[in-house]
């Protein structure tokens, strides 16, 4: 096991001693070269620990540690010299172990070599198959070491993530609250109802957190005591490692790396279902007019340059420096400026209205369940979209369709049948059709929003009078 002096100046990234350590304005140290190579796969340079950001590209040296791990560095040579072999002797001959028999692959002398328990057997000297042994240990460790590495990012991240669902239920508590306060006395009790089921759901989720995190952390300690514990053996006496070495390489082997553990899809809190359309859902109890959006936007898909507002109605874009470090959770958008709305149809008829106003650049439309989110998208969704002061239809991999207008659009109906396999997008200033997909859908769809600009995107609300027909 590492000693307490190992770990405190050990490098959070490489789990080496640090190399040349360069210290953040947060306090935190890494090596320098990976820092530079954390860096170089994030767009802000955040502190890999804490996720604050840099106030400097170029850290300065941390001259104190890097002395104390050289002294470090020292110490640990030193008792890592092996020590002076004493030679083991044959049990049944008493004789000098000088070769190795590969058939029976244990050590032997001279006398056993020439009976005939190893006639016609392969021999090598002693020194020889230990280094060859020795070899073939050190490279099967690479991937436990790689392996274990991995596993510390991960949970790094999932602290993040449990931390995360923890902001999220409070800052869900707060805005259900606020809801509830615009109504009267008598509407109490559901308010209490609604608060218990997210704070019972935060709690499962927290708890369903904890439960893989838990068992993370033991692999990880077992894959950290498995590399420690070959290591002193690779550091053994010839004989002594060559007699234990099959121990060694089935316990490495039984720990080689299979699959990366990922979180599952609902990990986070389901914010939609708690505080999407509360009103409209209040109403039907109340029997009142109440305001209804037909389409809530899940932010546990938006991707992180987006800010949805709190009844989750409307989306905006923000500066690069505003940006969020949010969980890389598998719903959500990486290297695409997008959101979906919460709840996916597979049949009937939905339409939403979308205010448009003078945004530079949005994108409208639907996707289906299993499009990827991650990188670039060339399959599986279907909108309406403006850049550069042109209108295109697009559903790849076909080629843009340009459209045409008197007038720049104010405001975007979507329509879609799902019955018919239709898809349409039309004025409602002008109440004229803009364009029309007939998809061949096959699976759930989303309703999809995207924008690049400092600009905002609103869901009209509706309002109804009627009992909305299930």
């Amino acid at each position: 096991m590492a000693t307490q002096s190992e770990m405190a100046c050990s490098c959070p990234i490489c789990l080496e001693i640090f190399k040349d350590p360069v210290v953040l304005s947060c306090s935190h140290s890494f090596c320098k070269n990976c820092l530079r190579n954390w860096w170089a796969e994030k767009p802000l340079h955040v502190c890999p620990v804490c996720k604050r950001r840099s106030s400097r590209d170029d850290p300065p040296r941390n001259l104190v540690l890097k002395n104390v791990c050289e002294a470090l560095m020292h110490e640990l040579t030193l008792k890592e010299k092996p020590p002076a072999q004493t030679e083991t002797l044959c049990s049944q001959h008493l004789e000098k172990l000088r070769l190795f028999c590969l058939d029976h692959q244990q050590p032997v002398c001279l006398v056993c070599r020439d009976s005939r328990t190893h006639n016609k057997h392969t021999f090598k000297p002693i020194n020889e198959a230990a280094q060859d042994y020795r070899d073939f240990v050190k490279k099967s460790l690479e991937p436990l070491k790689e392996k274990l590495q991995r596993f510390n990012q991960v949970k790094v991240e999932w602290d993040q993530t449990a931390e995360y669902i923890s902001v999220q239920a409070k800052h869900t508590e707060r805005q259900i609250k606020e809801e509830f306060g615009k109504m009267k006395e008598f509407l109490l009790k559901e308010e209490r109802a609604r608060i218990d089921a997210l704070r019972n759901e935060a709690q499962q989720k927290s708890n369903m957190m904890q439960q893989r995190i838990e068992p993370l952390s033991a692999e990880m300690a077992a894959l950290s005591d498995t590399i420690q514990a070959t290591e002193k053996e690779l550091r053994s006496e010839d004989v002594l490692f060559l007699q234990n070495y099959k121990a060694s390489v089935r316990r490495v082997q039984e720990l080689h790396p299979t699959v990366d553990p990922e979180l599952p899809p609902g990990t986070l809190i389901d914010v939609a279902k708690h505080v999407g359309n509360l009103s409209f859902n209040i109403w039907n109890k109340m029997k009142q007019i109440v305001s209804y959006t037909p389409v809530i936007l899940d932010p546990n898909t938006a991707s992180s340059e987006l800010l949805l507002s709190d009844d989750l109605r409307s989306v905006k874009f923000e500066k690069l420096d505003n940006v969020t470090v949010l969980p890389k959770n598998p719903e959500r958008f990486q290297g695409y400026s997008a959101v979906l709305g919460s709840e996916g149809f597979t049949s009937g008829t939905h339409s939403w209205e979308v205010k448009i106003e003078d945004n530079l650049e949005w994108f409208l439309g639907v996707m289906e369940k299993s499009t990827p989110r991650k990188g670039e998208i060339n399959y599986g969704y279907w909108e309406l979209w403006f850049k550069d002061g042109v209108y295109r239809a697009y559903s790849p991999p076909s080629i843009d369709g340009v459209l045409s207008f008197k007038e720049p659009l104010q405001r975007i109906r979507v329509h879609l049948d799902m019955n018919r396999k239709k898809l349409s997008f039309s004025d409602p200033d002008t109440d004229t059709n803009i364009c029309t997909f007939t998809p061949a859908f096959i699976e759930r769809v989303f309703p999809l929003f995207s924008m690049a600009h400092l600009m905002q995107l609103k869901i009209s609300p509706m309002n109804i009078t009627a009992q909305v027909e299930m």
